[in-house]
């Protein structure tokens, strides 16, 4: 039976179950890693109107505390599997930043020696599976992982990733029904920002609460801020013990929102500025955070502090991404087939 998402109370302190549960370090850490994420994006975005960067990209600025709140509740061996909007859950999943950078540039210094881009990043050995360009397809792969972790019962769980516009593909049904029929350790995660490719919701789905699509199958679902961060990671730890536990898969709607288009070549004309604007306004998960540090004390001066690290760190990603040299011809006939 599908829940819908829970509201946080507050104590007699004034503060929220959430705040109180999260120590300061833990704080800094979510507001460092949210920055992180948006001042590479914005960077990326730059250097992709510079023409530096190839082919597509999607950027992850507005939606920065799903991805952090929900690796907030990994373990190590867990498995991340997303789409092509994907550069945030590499940062999150602390991928080496001037990595990530070179392989948007197509550079050999890239985690996938450049021949992935935007789109088709991996590394294994963060648990992060790729993004991946055909919509939903990782839908099906993810649950592949989970499989494996089922078979091996290793106790590691999928978190695999999708958006509003992929969840009206064919293969995330046949995934739920083979998943929840061998109870698969999986957290299925869509990422709902309301307007898919440029579509909204309410015009592609006969159903908008896509917390409940897989009700038919047994399959338990919420849904959740995924503007706040503290939400997004009690939601992810209550899915991933369940999913941990032997339930089987479990679904987490997180209504969030990007600022930006669908990809750079998108002027995104099918919203207001006005509607943007009010999201950026009473919405931002950075800024959400930023209030609750200020509750906790943390001065104006520590934050400040941490921007200027970010900055440092994302000036640093460029001037790799900029010197390191293009992979060598041979590298195209390189992983394309293993070797066993």
């Amino acid at each position: 039976m599908a829940r819908a998402a829970q509201t946080s109370t507050k104590g007699n302190d004034g503060a929220s179950p959430a705040l109180r549960n999260t120590s300061k370090d833990e704080l800094l850490k979510f507001y460092r890693e949210m920055v992180l994420i948006r001042r590479f994006e914005e960077r990326a975005g730059q250097l992709y109107g510079m023409g530096l960067i190839g082919g597509f990209c999607h950027l992850y600025i507005g939606q920065e505390a799903v991805a952090v709140g929900m690796y907030a509740a990994a373990n190590k061996g867990d498995q991340v599997i997303t789409g092509y909007r994907d550069h945030g859950h590499m940062l999150a999943a602390g991928m080496d930043p001037k990595a990530v950078m070179a392989e948007l540039t197509g550079r050999s210094g890239g985690t996938s020696k450049g021949k992935g881009g935007s789109m088709h990043m991996f590394d294994i050995e963060a648990g992060f599976f790729g993004g991946h360009g055909i919509v939903g397809a990782q839908v099906s792969l993810g649950t592949g992982l989970a499989f494996a972790d089922w078979y091996k019962n290793n106790g590691n769980v999928s978190f695999t990733y999708f958006g509003d516009g992929a969840a009206n593909q064919g293969q995330v049904y046949e995934s739920f029904n083979m998943a929840q029929l061998w109870k698969l350790p999986v957290v299925y995660v869509i990422e709902n920002n309301e307007y898919a490719m440029g579509t909204s919701l309410a015009r592609a789905s006969a159903t908008v609460n896509l917390s409940q699509r897989g009700a038919s199958f047994g399959i338990p679902g919420e849904t959740v801020d995924g503007m706040d961060v503290f939400a997004v990671r009690e939601a992810a730890q209550r899915a991933a013990e369940h999913a941990r536990s032997g339930k089987g898969p479990y679904i987490l709607e997180m209504k969030t929102y990007r600022y930006r288009g669908h990809s750079m070549s998108d002027p995104a004309k099918y919203r207001s500025k006005e509607e943007v604007d009010t999201v950026k306004s009473t919405r931002d998960p950075i800024d959400h955070i930023k209030q609750m540090l200020e509750q906790q004390g943390v001065a104006e001066d520590e934050l400040k502090a941490i921007d200027g690290e970010v900055k440092a760190i994302v000036m640093e990603a460029v001037e790799f991404a900029q010197t390191s040299p293009e992979p060598d011809p041979s590298e195209i006939y390189t992983e394309v087939y293993l070797e066993a």
